[in-house]
């Protein structure tokens, strides 16, 4: 497990659970599939591999993941994003580049390079204009980048999966990625399960936190469960 330090480790039904994206669509991106008529490349191969035909997603997987979505949801075609990353990965020089805070300000170029034209040749306007003015593209990857933290060579290194003042955070450094409280730094899902058997002030007093973490705990593991449920 010594290779899985600093790099979180997510199950498709966690990560859905954590993207509020479908797990069918996570498996479908990062597995590859198949129809009667074609077979579709995965979008990405997985940072995670541990020798089995399981399919687990790293910390890079799961930023990587919510700008796909992202741009899938606003009309671009999963072949499109497929090609976007390839380009951007020669243009940023990250194996995760969407993912990235140079993207920000590259990636509009970098889809109006493999959209403009399409295999025939010929413009895809529709798809063109997605792009056609700045903020355009900003409406789309800014939402999902504000709610990450960076490194210095701009690569995510933190989440805030509610957004920052609701001092939850995924830190792949930390409890292999696991969300936990930003205040006592303990899991979540460790709080949240002990609330169930101590309550809430038993929990705070047996992990020495604040009643606020184990309210926060107890409130973002109860809106996971709704999200798996559903």
């Amino acid at each position: 497990m010594d290779q899985l330090i600093g790099v979180g480790l997510y199950t498709p039904a966690e990560a859905g659970s954590l993207l509020r994206i479908p797990v069918l669509k996570i498996s479908r991106w990062l597995k590859g599939h198949s129809t009667k008529k074609k077979s579709y490349d995965p979008l990405w191969t997985p940072e995670i591999d541990l020798g089995d035909d399981r399919l687990f997603l790293g910390f890079r997987d799961l930023m990587e993941v919510r700008v796909a979505d992202a741009f899938i949801s606003a009309g671009v075609s999963a072949m499109k994003v497929r090609k976007a990353i390839s380009v951007a990965r020669d243009t940023i020089g990250f194996d995760y580049p969407l993912s990235s805070a140079r993207f920000r300000t590259d990636g509009r170029e970098i889809f109006l390079q493999i959209i403009e034209v399409d295999e025939k040749g010929e413009e895809r306007e529709r798809l063109l204009n997605l792009f056609r003015k700045q903020y355009e593209f900003k409406s789309v990857i800014d939402p999902i980048l504000k709610t990450m933290e960076f490194g210095e060579d701009g690569t995510p290194v933190l989440w805030w999966p509610e957004g920052r003042k609701a001092k939850i955070v995924v830190d792949p450094s930390r409890a292999f990625g696991q969300p936990i409280d930003a205040v006592s730094s303990v899991p979540t899902a460790i709080l949240a399960a002990a609330a169930k058997q101590e309550g809430v002030r038993g929990t705070a007093i047996a992990y020495d936190v604040p009643l606020s973490s184990v309210h926060r705990a107890v409130s973002f593991e109860r809106s996971l469960e709704q999200r798996m449920a559903a």
